[in-house]
């Protein structure tokens, strides 16, 4: 299964918020065996997101978006999502049904539109907030605020699912250049991905769709590289 992420913000783009969503949500789909292919962060505005959305549903299996949900002048979301699918805004009463009888909350105390979804989608409920998301046609809407959003993914979360990738890593005090040759080998021993990445050490991460392989691969190179010494 392939997915892509979308956050929705100015503040993400002006760097006044860290976007902890997009790291959160592809550790959670890694973790399920999902492959992210696209991380994108666009502003609130309802014809960047419904153009972004339109062209990453037709790509992959799934589209997360996680940003801009609630019935304030600034949270768009719904909007652009709707667009894209070519849906209008409805109120949805499960939704609303919910909030009353799970929620606590009453009807003529909600803001208008807080249970505006677009039109057929299935209401996701907001556990630990008000706004609730939406899923339809392969796109599911979660808030922007961390603790509302995680807790609605994990709503959905058997929903996501493919072949479960086994990492490991090998830390090496040596330049990055002086790595490659064995980088190589390791290659052709072993059929793992290799990614590094340098730093104060080069990070040499492994990967496979198998557990021993990708075991056996991390120790051969960990024989063969320069440790860090102990501090």
């Amino acid at each position: 299964m392939d997915v892509a992420v979308v956050t929705v913000g100015d503040e993400l783009l002006a760097g006044r918020t860290t976007n902890t969503n997009a790291t959160w949500l592809c550790e959670r789909l890694a973790e399920r065996g999902v492959g992210v292919e696209r991380v994108t962060t666009v502003p609130d505005r309802v014809a960047d997101i419904a153009r972004v959305v339109n062209e990453y549903r037709a790509e992959y299996d799934a589209v997360v978006v996680t940003g801009g949900v609630g019935p304030t002048h600034d949270d768009v979301t719904m909007d652009g999502v709707a667009a894209a699918l070519g849906r209008s805004l409805e109120r949805h009463e499960g939704a609303l049904e919910w909030l009353e009888e799970e929620g606590g909350y009453a009807r003529e105390d909600l803001t208008e539109g807080t249970a505006d979804l677009p039109r057929g989608a299935r209401a996701l409920h907001n556990e630990v907030g008000v706004a609730p998301g939406a899923a339809l046609d392969g796109v599911y809407v979660l808030p922007g605020v961390p603790t509302e959003m995680r807790a609605m993914f994990e709503s959905i979360a058997d929903e996501f699912a493919g072949t479960r990738t086994y990492r490991e890593e090998v830390v090496a005090d040596e330049p990055e250049s002086a790595l490659l040759a064995r980088i190589a080998e390791l290659r052709e021993r072993f059929d793992v991905r290799v990614g590094s990445y340098p730093g104060e050490f080069v990070r040499v991460s492994i990967e496979s769709d198998d557990e021993a392989t990708t075991e056996a691969a991390a120790a051969w190179l960990r024989e063969r590289v320069d440790a860090p010494a102990q501090r």
